[in-house]
């Protein structure tokens, strides 16, 4: 009997794929953000099912469990988040370097629906929750897509949601990811260490020189990235943003026409990460961070200031942000509407920015750490995402009939 071969273990194939020549970028994200958007909302639903189970202290125990430094949870926020921030600073720097994001002319719609799709909701969210002490602080939760989950959303309509919303759902969260990036960096970080931050400096400088020396090989880049992200750790800075320092950093190279040459060292590991962070990553989080007690659950608890300015935010904010700034930058003829697409079905997209879930959920975990506050934000994030996405899609299935599609 021939003995079969062993499979390949995670370590080989992340390396397997990281020297293939990788397929079109931004076919590979849609494909994996949408079918890993579906995976997301498994890990999701499995997670506040087991919480409000016999299994539930088993749960919340496991997360709170400190393994080293750091307890379970911590490390899937801060070390494993870490490689997804990785991912989406590797996709914001092709966009603006050699994508859809190259040309002022491309940057203006999506910018505009971004910057407006945070803005309003932030404001919404201070008018329901700002006045009351201590909450003004979780202003940004409701300002962040999740594009993995609206993704996966226009997946289950098909053919009824056109290619241009799909691309423009995708830039928007991309520059929208830009900006809770920043927040994150800036209004979110406590204490910082001087020595620290010097070494990540030094750290972050001998990557540059490495790029300017046209050095191509990722492995340079990876040890230097882990040291960078210790650092950054050690810091006070979020070490998630240590991801996105060290995707700036990773040499791409330019190929117009053929965007996704095996030559660009930001392609190969673009692509090596892509399926570990959508199947793997994002769901684990989602599974650690979705987990929400409903013991006494009422009315009463929804409609509190912190989740109601949350779920407001997300279903009322993002809608009038996104299809303000689009229909603005319409009629002052700053940019054109998605080809194609109707203003219902435009409706219907800026409805499932409001999925707030993966970044809002992180962006709640470092605004609050009162144990009763952090199940506050859950809700008000699952409330408001799980609305926005039944509303979006109930538009873009109306708008695509209307269309015949």
């Amino acid at each position: 009997m021939t003995d079969q071969p062993a499979p390949p273990s995670p370590v080989v194939a992340i390396a397997t794929s990281l020297v293939e020549k990788p397929r079109s970028a931004l076919r590979a994200f849609l494909r994996s953000g949408a079918s890993g958007g579906l995976v997301l909302m498994a890990a999701a639903l499995a997670a506040m099912i087991i919480a409000n189970s016999g299994l539930g202290e088993a749960y919340f125990g496991i997360l709170a469990a400190h393994v080293g430094p750091l307890s379970v949870l911590h490390w899937i926020d801060d070390a494993l988040m870490s490689l997804f921030f990785l991912l989406v600073g590797l996709e914001i720097k092709r966009e603006l370097v050699d994508g859809h994001l190259a040309s002022w002319s491309d940057r203006i719609l999506p910018t505009l629906a971004a910057l407006s799709g945070m803005a309003v909701p932030a404001a919404v969210y201070l008018a329901i929750a700002g006045t009351t002490p201590g909450l003004a602080r979780g202003w940004a939760i409701p300002s962040a897509t999740d594009i993995a989950f609206a993704i996966g959303v226009m997946a289950l309509l098909g053919k009824r949601v056109p290619a241009s919303l799909k691309l423009f759902l995708t830039t928007v969260a991309i520059v929208d990811d830009m900006g809770a990036v920043a927040v994150i960096a800036l209004a979110y970080t406590n204490d910082i260490s001087g020595i620290a931050l010097l070494a990540a400096s030094l750290i972050a400088g001998v990557m540059f020189v490495l790029n300017r020396l046209g050095v191509v090989r990722l492995l340079p880049y990876l040890c230097l990235a882990l040291l960078l992200w210790i650092a950054v750790w050690m810091s006070g800075i979020h070490a998630t943003i240590a991801g996105v320092l060290t995707a700036s950093l990773i040499p791409i190279r330019r190929s117009p026409g053929a965007p996704d040459a095996a030559g660009s060292p930001l392609h190969r590991l673009e692509h090596g990460l892509q399926p570990w962070v959508a199947y793997a990553i994002v769901p684990l989080f989602g599974f650690a961070n979705a987990g929400v007690p409903l013991a006494g659950f009422g009315l009463s608890t929804l409609l509190a200031p912190l989740p109601l300015g949350i779920a407001a935010g997300l279903v009322i904010g993002k809608q009038i942000g996104v299809l303000g700034a689009v229909y603005g930058a319409a009629r002052l003829g700053w940019a054109g509407k998605p080809q194609g697409a109707s203003w219902l079905q435009i409706y219907g997209t800026a409805l499932l920015c409001g999925i707030g879930f993966t970044m809002s959920l992180f962006i709640g975990g470092l605004a609050f750490s009162d144990a009763t506050l952090e199940h506050a934000v859950k809700l008000g994030v699952l409330a408001g995402s799980v609305v926005s996405a039944l509303a979006g899609s109930m538009v873009l299935y109306l708008g695509g009939m209307r269309r015949g599609s």
